[in-house]
């Protein structure tokens, strides 16, 4: 039996693979993935050694821990699945679509670990509709892990052991940083934080690269300078041991360049739109949650 099995295989469940295998989190004979499209399985066949499919009954079949890694637009379909896959096996008949276990009559084993990483779909969502057997982590990881440099929070469901939990830090941990949440609430802070908080580091950097193009540095170079300045910053903040108001005054001297700009800001209402803009996305989350 497969240790692990992912039901959709796209850009985040490719990286989540990757992670795995460099790490030696996995074996590649550990995993299976399925996926509809046929160049994404050859390529993680390929690349990567891991054995692939189109039924997500095999990956029910074979894998001990399954991975959802599906959009949430599609995501009841794949639950809908997998609910009948699992009663058509507590049948007394069994399953007998020969999809349940590669055609054998052995039935799928009850309380499978599912570990969702779909935006907005609620613990509760997802414990109804796999059942009352089924252990749900509930996952939200952000762009970065597609580098190696992910932030993620995890939350587990009511019937999900500290075990179950453990064992998806330990998956996500293989793409980046790792926290688990005792709220399901707090998720929705973490989506405006570290799940949209990429796009708000883009928006920044270009709009820092634009202006310093403005200024006359040719813009292919005031935007590598800016990636540079951003990332000097990060590993500053994080080996200095100084708050960042801090590091804010070590940079700002009275009376200089740095003081003249963070007074822009600050007429601007930088700090505020950040607020702004955090506490949107989060009331947007809540507003997606409470849909599912």
């Amino acid at each position: 039996m497969k240790q692990l099995g992912f039901i959709g295989a796209g850009n985040m469940g490719e990286a989540l693979i990757r992670g795995l295998l460099e790490r030696k989190v996995f074996k590649a004979a550990d995993i299976i993935a399925a996926d509809p499209e046929p160049k994404r399985r050859r390529k993680l066949a390929r690349a990567l050694g891991v054995e692939t499919t189109t039924e997500n009954r095999e990956v029910l079949a074979d894998a001990a821990a399954i991975v959802l890694a599906v959009k949430p637009q599609i995501i009841d379909g794949v639950l809908e699945e997998i609910r009948s896959a699992l009663d058509q096996s507590a049948s007394p008949d069994g399953d007998r679509s020969g999809l349940a276990n590669r055609g054998a009559k052995t039935k799928l084993k009850p309380g499978r670990l599912f570990i969702s990483i779909a935006a907005g779909i609620t613990l509760d969502h997802l414990e109804r509709r796999l059942g009352p057997r089924a252990r749900v982590v509930r996952v939200m990881p952000n762009a970065p892990a597609m580098v190696g440099r992910g932030m993620t929070a995890v939350v587990r469901g009511s019937r999900a052991s500290k075990a179950d939990e453990t064992l998806t830090l330990r998956i996500f941990g293989a793409v980046g940083h790792t926290v688990a949440l005792k709220e399901e609430a707090a998720l929705d802070a973490v989506t405006a934080l570290s799940g949209s908080g990429p796009a708000y580091v883009y928006l920044f950097a270009k709009a820092l690269a634009d202006a310093a193009a403005s200024e006359g540095i040719e813009p292919r170079l005031a935007l590598r300078m800016t990636l540079q300045t951003l990332a000097g910053a990060i590993v500053m903040m994080e080996n200095s041991g100084l708050s960042p108001d801090e590091l804010i005054r070590m940079v700002a001297s009275p009376g200089g360049t740095t003081e003249a700009a963070l007074r822009k800001f600050a007429e601007a209402g930088f700090a505020a739109g950040v607020a702004e803009a955090v506490r949107a996305a989060a009331a947007r989350s809540r507003e997606l949650g409470a849909i599912s």
